[in-house]
């Protein structure tokens, strides 16, 4: 809790964010993407203390877990950060009643459309609430229900993904939604990509895969070498063999794991064809083929049979690095990207006067 910033000096990134860090209350409109099992206390502070945005991933935590997560998090900064909360985890109200009795500033609301209680009792708390909008109509729903802010995130995240790219999402609801801040997601691992995003009227960016190989990440070392090795094409959807067998689409690195799943899913298929498995049976057979695998991969280091969950800018993972020094990276590339004439030409404005 050192509170005294070491990235270098970024005057028009300060200017295209500055919604974006005025929300969050950081000195960068970084945020870091919840990723279960890894966004927990130690990768959430470190973010936080290097002026990015830390979001602890609730996932399946109980309300006991995730106040203990919240605390030990405070302990290590005393910088701003959020809480991840699955809209369809069966204890959201109790979830929520955490956060706000422990006063968590800011609460992200993903994995479908939240709930209007939800919302209501968080914005009744007056705290700060962003939430995840896959288009541009529920983009405005969002807003009108109380969204302070959003985030759209592209397929090449990694994950569950979604069926539309970063870049087309970015180009139907940048334009779209100037009320609230916007912060853009899914394969962005260079600050050129930040600018770009910004450029285009992004108020900031959430990144996970570039924070999953940090200093400070609890990942495996083993977890953290298979994204050094691996390229962009590496990270791939799972695939769905038959329609009739729902496979929600999970972007991974390609391994062991990932081809004995399309084999499980012939298998079981079959077995049902045979009648030896309802529809039910079968579904959940699929279902429940991935169970603890991205714990297995993240904490033991199964990088063979393990999920080892990762977006498409895995290829911009080189080496384990510390948090301050990823944020400190991305911020002098984004800076100098926006320093360039053509860049602010692009935008239609300059920068705000700064001192000094």
């Amino acid at each position: 809790m050192s509170g005294v910033s070491t990235l270098p000096p970024h005057p028009y990134l300060a200017d295209y964010w500055r919604a974006g860090t005025e929300l969050l209350g950081t000195e960068t409109a970084i945020m870091g993407g919840a990723m279960t099992w890894v966004s927990e206390r130690r990768l959430v502070a470190a973010i936080a203390e290097a002026g990015g945005f830390g979001v602890i991933a609730c996932g399946s935590m109980t309300p006991e877990l995730l106040a203990a997560e919240i605390e030990a998090t405070r302990s290590l900064t005393d910088r701003p950060f959020g809480v991840n909360l699955i809209v369809m985890h069966p204890a959201l109200d109790k979830l929520i009643e955490v956060c706000l009795d422990l006063e968590v500033g800011h609460v992200v609301l993903a994995g479908g459309l939240p709930p209007g209680t939800a919302i209501a009792r968080i914005k009744g708390a007056d705290r700060k609430l962003l939430c995840f909008a896959p288009s541009l109509a529920l983009a405005k729903r969002l807003v009108r229900s109380g969204a302070d802010g959003l985030i759209i995130e592209g397929m090449e995240a990694g994950g569950h993904i979604g069926a539309v790219s970063t870049a087309v999402l970015a180009q139907e609801i940048l334009p779209g939604i100037t009320d609230v801040p916007v912060f853009v997601a899914g394969g962005i691992g260079s600050g050129q990509g930040i600018a770009a995003f910004l450029g285009m009227g992004a108020s900031g960016v959430q990144m996970g895969t570039r924070f999953a190989c940090a200093e400070e990440s609890i990942a495996h070392p083993r977890f953290k070498q298979a994204f050094i090795r691996a390229s962009a094409r590496d990270a791939q959807p799972s695939v769905q063999i038959d329609p009739a067998f729902k496979v929600i689409p999970v972007r991974a690195l390609a391994n062991d794991g990932t081809r004995r799943f399309t084999e499980i899913q012939l298998e079981v298929i079959a077995r049902f064809r045979r009648g030896e498995l309802s529809q039910e049976e079968a579904s959940l057979a699929i279902e429940h083929f991935w169970a603890g695998a991205l714990r297995r991969a993240v904490i033991d280091g199964d990088v063979e049979e393990g999920s080892l969950m990762a977006g498409q800018s895995v290829g911009f993972v080189k080496a384990v690095q510390p948090v301050a020094a990823i944020i400190a990276e991305l911020v002098a590339e984004a800076e100098a990207a926006l320093a360039r004439p053509a860049s602010r030409a692009g935008r239609g404005r300059r920068p705000a006067a700064t001192g000094g």
